[in-house]
């Protein structure tokens, strides 16, 4: 049992490991709303569009974090405004805010001519390089996000299966679609210091599409979401360790592949409850 043990000894490995826990029960938070409302390129585009605040603040010597802060509520307040031009399709103005903001980041970027190196940083992360603050803020984010949930629980219920009840119900759907937007930000400002904004979707979407299938309710999705994030930042740190691969990177590739498993799964459970030929009852 040594082989499963060993990489835990290392005070850095055990850092990532709750950096991962943290960031696990964050995203599961976020990206079952995601999952459920089919928002998946809107946190892609969310994702990139942290480029020109991160970009900005390595040139002037600034905190990452606070750069990616500012640019998610750029993003935020341009997907909210957008969303109430009604000739305008929403996937049409995320894509231009995406490319927007992207093509800014790399202007921003080639002013620069030391700027790789943070580049990488940006896009994969580091996940065995977090430091006991970077813990503290997850946390916070943590509690955040878990307050901004709880609240506003009823409201994105209503949002993701029946916006015009919402509207009717009085629970204000643009505003709950703001709240909403600013939880996806955080939980992407949250984790891409530690996979990488290329791979953060890999733990925003993939835990709770996998946990769809088993979950009763949105909070079982969560529940089951968080789970299968740890599991993969335990044993995606695991076989970094032994395979000698890029930790952010197999962790996220752990969890998309847990996803396909999941839905194996699902659909082998299907056809042995509802044999070909036989219907299944409205019931069921």
């Amino acid at each position: 049992m040594e082989w499963l043990t060993a990489p835990f000894e290392a005070t850095f490995v055990q850092r990532a490991l709750w950096g991962g826990i943290l960031v696990s029960a964050i995203c599961a938070l976020a990206g079952t709303w995601v999952v459920l409302r089919g928002m998946a390129f809107l946190g892609d585009a969310m994702s990139h569009g942290l480029l020109p605040g991160v970009a900005l603040a390595a040139l002037l010597g600034g905190n990452p974090m606070v750069g990616a802060l500012l640019s998610a509520a750029v993003m935020t307040a341009g997907v909210t405004a957008l969303n109430r031009t009604p000739r305008l399709s929403q996937d049409t103005g995320i894509g231009l805010l995406f490319v927007g903001m992207l093509s800014l980041g790399v202007i921003i970027v080639s002013r620069s001519q030391s700027f790789a190196v943070d580049l990488t940083g940006f896009l994969f992360g580091d996940v065995l390089a977090v430091r006991e603050q970077d813990l503290a803020l997850l946390g916070v984010a943590l509690v955040l996000a878990l307050a901004v949930s709880v609240l506003g629980h009823r409201a994105f219920l209503a949002l993701a299966f029946d916006p015009r009840k919402a509207r009717t119900l009085g629970l204000r759907p643009r505003l709950a679609h703001a709240v909403l937007l600013g939880l996806l930000a955080l939980a992407i400002v949250a984790s891409f210091h530690i996979v990488g904004t290329l791979l953060v979707l890999g733990l925003l979407i993939a835990p709770p599409a996998a946990a769809l299938p088993w979950a009763r309710g949105v909070r079982g999705v969560m529940v089951l979401a968080a789970l299968l994030g740890v599991t993969a930042t335990f044993f995606g740190l695991l076989l970094s360790w032994h395979l000698g691969t890029a930790a952010g990177a197999t962790v996220s590739a752990l969890a998309v592949s847990l996803f396909f498993l999941s839905h194996l799964a699902s659909g082998i459970r299907h056809r042995r409850t509802h044999p070909a030929g036989v219907r299944p009852s409205a019931t069921d």
